[in-house]
This record gives structure tokens, sequence and C-alpha cells, in this order.
């Protein structure tokens, strides 16, 4: 079986290609879901308290993520802190729940397998590109979040090109452009 990555700058649209590859059979795992269930773990949270102390705890000892976000994408190092614990472990469980799967390839979603060398333990990437303009339009149309903290998150991200340059395959994922047949393309390759 192979292990293929999906990844794309904020905003490119993964999620929506992902679902793509769902409708075609092959099973999926969010790196980012995953890591989310981390947050309700008693020894994680200690960690976190440990790297940023009570400032993004809410009164009832609940992580406030946004409040994290915050601070990540302004400070790289506390950024590379947080993905050390994190990244590393979802590889792990990737390849756990890999093995589970009765299927030619299945997919992790993760908007950093470069950043943090997670292609090293896949076989394919796939890269979803989508210019940055359009990103940040669609951005801040979801997210309602300002134009300048959305570039301070891309800023912690490799550029989109240069995710698309470093994948086996691209999936261009622009408005009336035939994403479909993209991914039933790459679907076949990776069934040989």
């Amino acid at each position: 079986m192979k292990l293929v990555g999906l990844t794309g700058g904020i905003g490119c649209g993964k999620t929506t290609v992902l679902e793509t590859f769902r409708h075609l059979g092959i099973p999926c795992f969010v790196a980012d879901q995953r890591a989310g269930e981390y947050y309700k773990e008693p020894a994680f949270l200690n960690e976190i308290r440990v790297l940023f102390g009570d400032r993004v705890f809410d009164d009832n000892g609940n992580v406030v993520k946004s409040e994290i976000a915050r601070i990540v994408f302004n400070d790289k190092d506390k950024l590379q802190k947080i993905n050390s614990l994190i990244h590393p472990r979802v590889m792990q469980e990737f390849v756990s729940w890999a093995e589970l799967q009765k299927a030619p390839y299945v997919i992790m979603e993760s908007a950093i397998i470069y950043e943090y060398n997670l292609d090293s333990k896949l076989d394919t990437v796939i890269a979803v590109y989508l210019e940055k303009e359009e990103r940040l339009r669609r951005l801040q149309l979801r997210d309602n979040v300002s134009r300048d903290a959305l570039e301070a998150r891309m800023r912690n991200q490799i550029s989109a090109e240069e995710k698309m340059d470093r994948a086996d395959y691209v999936i261009l994922n622009y408005e009336g452009n035939p994403r479909a047949r993209q991914v039933e393309y790459v679907d076949r390759l990776l069934r040989i």
C-alpha cells in the first residue's frame, strides 16, 4: 500500500480535493483533525501549559486555540515547539492507521508535510495549488480574519509554488477547472 500525502497552502482547497478522493473509495486521514483530539488529553494539556503558560486556557481549563494561533503565527520558535509535539505523533498514528486499511493507497492531508519533513515517510505527495490572492480572498470570506493575520500564517509555511515544485502530482484548484478529472487521473496513476 502506498502512503500518499496531500498538501498545499492555507486556503487552497485541500479539503475539497480530499473529499473527491474519498468519493473514489480512498481512505483519508486528516492530520489536523487527529491533532485536535490531543487537546482532550491531560498529558498533552500539561505540555501546552509548560510551553505557553495559563494564558492559552479559559476559565474551565480548556485550550483557547485562537490564542495559541495568535502566538505561534508571530513566534516561529513557539510554532516549531508545538509542531514538534504534534507532528511526529500524528505521523506515527497515520502509519498505524494505514496498516489497517484495505486500499491500493491511503492519503494523509496536512498543510505542513514539507515543513516538518513528513514527506520522507511518504511514497508520494500531491500538492493542491491556488494562487495567493484567491486563497486570501476565500480565507477572508470563510474565516473573517484580517489579511495581515492570514499573511502571517502563510509566512510560516513553505510557499504554495515551492510545494507545487516539490510534489509528485499537482491539482490546480481554480473555479471552473476540472478538479474531479485531475483527481481521477492521479487516482488512476496511484493505483498502478
